[in-house]
């Protein structure tokens, strides 16, 4: 009898991502009260930026050329770039220096998928769903109040870029936790990254020329992932190379945390060295 062939890769793949989805869902059921309380804190700390704002453009009317109700649609922008991050692989990223320290990472190594698929999707957070949906909301006042209202091309512009943040935010993050692999905990390295997403959501004008500026816009692109998108939106784009930048930023970081993933892959030994 000929055997039954196996699935192939394209079909397996979202099928074992459906499944973590569920296991996803009933981790976060079971513990119903911590996962309505991350949803109120990160919904509070949302509301405390918005009012950080407002309590600014009490006392000035613009920004580096930003107006208030420009500079909400950027937190709005800012924040949902990072809770959509947070949703997809902020838990999962954070936990492999765990993997390598307890001994997990030679379970998934076993496993016949790809290992990292596997670590970079595990789990979900459903909450940051529920707090990228304000965010979304938070955006779409902001329009309302400037009395804009974007074009096809520009929300498609936009889905766009915040894809591409989104990929320069897990490249980078899955590249500082390679770290592990040499150091066996990388943690203090992961969440260092993740508070450096305040950067963010401050209009991309309001720095000055200067070292800190070029770091944050080509190395670690904080400036770059919220304005970029922003900017799409508000049509105030300065130049069509600001996207195709971004674009290629993401590219190299995705190939270095690949590079540095499969190097990081020969140097490790398993739990038992």
């Amino acid at each position: 009898m000929t055997p039954r062939n196996p699935l192939p890769a394209w079909r397996r793949y979202p099928l074992l991502y459906a499944s973590l989805w569920r296991n996803s869902v009933v981790r976060e059921m079971q513990f119903k009260t911590n996962f309505l309380l991350w949803i109120v804190v990160e919904l509070l700390w949302f509301g405390l930026q918005l009012a950080f704002m407002s309590v600014v453009y009490a006392h000035t009317e613009s920004i580096a050329g930003w107006t208030r109700w420009q500079v909400v649609l950027l937190v709005g922008c800012s924040h949902f770039v990072q809770q959509v991050f947070t949703a997809f692989f902020f838990t999962n990223l954070t936990e492999i220096s765990e993997h390598i320290r307890t001994g997990r990472m030679d379970f998934f190594l076993l496993l016949p998928v790809n290992t990292r698929f596997l670590i970079s999707f595990r789990k979900v957070d459903l909450g940051a769903f529920i707090n990228a949906a304000t965010a979304a909301g938070v955006i779409v006042f902001a329009l309302r109040r400037l009395g804009q209202v974007p074009s096809f091309a520009e929300s498609l512009g936009f889905a766009a870029m915040c894809f591409a943040g989104l990929v320069i935010h897990y490249s980078l993050m899955f590249l500082f936790a390679t770290v592990a692999f040499w150091t066996v905990r990388a943690q203090g390295i992961v969440w260092g990254y993740y508070n450096l997403f305040n950067i963010a959501r401050v209009p991309d004008g309001a720095f000055p020329p200067g070292m800190f500026r070029r770091v944050f816009t080509y190395v670690l692109p904080m400036i770059l992932v919220a304005n970029v998108p922003a900017r799409v939106l508000l049509g105030t784009l300065r130049s069509p190379w600001e996207l195709l930048l971004l674009a290629g930023i993401a590219g190299a970081c995705f190939v270095v945390s690949e590079l540095a993933w499969r190097l990081s892959l020969r140097h490790y030994a398993g739990a038992s060295s």
